[in-house]
């Protein structure tokens, strides 16, 4: 019973915080690279990149929150998708302070927070909630 309730625990953690945590990584690998130039070409573009990147982000979040029973309802697992994608924004753009090449930004910051605003926007209007 107890390896059974485990199994099922491990697979719900894979299959819901698993990509949270691979997508985090990835975006600070990004961030780690000196010099990184946003493939885009037009003005403002990599504050596009950041609204994608961010909204990628704010959907895989809240998916993982919805599926805990804690923070089932939408207007929590919103928040708390919001909230800790800020976090990562800001720890985002603290780190690439120290990345030679890299630049932190409030306006990154911004876009990050617009595109995580979006995708809560995006996932209720998709679940029709």
């Amino acid at each position: 019973m107890q390896v059974a309730t485990q199994d099922r625990a491990f697979a719900r953690f894979a299959q819901y915080w698993l990509p949270v945590l691979a997508y985090v990584a990835v975006i600070f690998g990004l961030s780690a690279q000196p010099n990184l130039v946003v493939p885009l070409h037009f003005p403002n573009a990599d504050k596009v990149a950041h609204l994608l990147e961010y909204s990628v982000l704010g959907i895989l979040t809240v998916r993982a929150l919805r599926s805990t029973r804690w923070l089932a309802g939408a207007l929590a697992g919103g928040l708390v998708a919001l909230s800790l994608g800020m976090l990562v924004g800001a720890s985002d753009e603290t780190f690439q302070r120290l990345i030679p090449g890299r630049e932190s930004s409030g306006l990154d910051f911004l876009a990050d927070a617009v595109g995580l605003t979006l995708a809560q926007v995006l996932y209720l209007a998709v679940r029709r909630e």
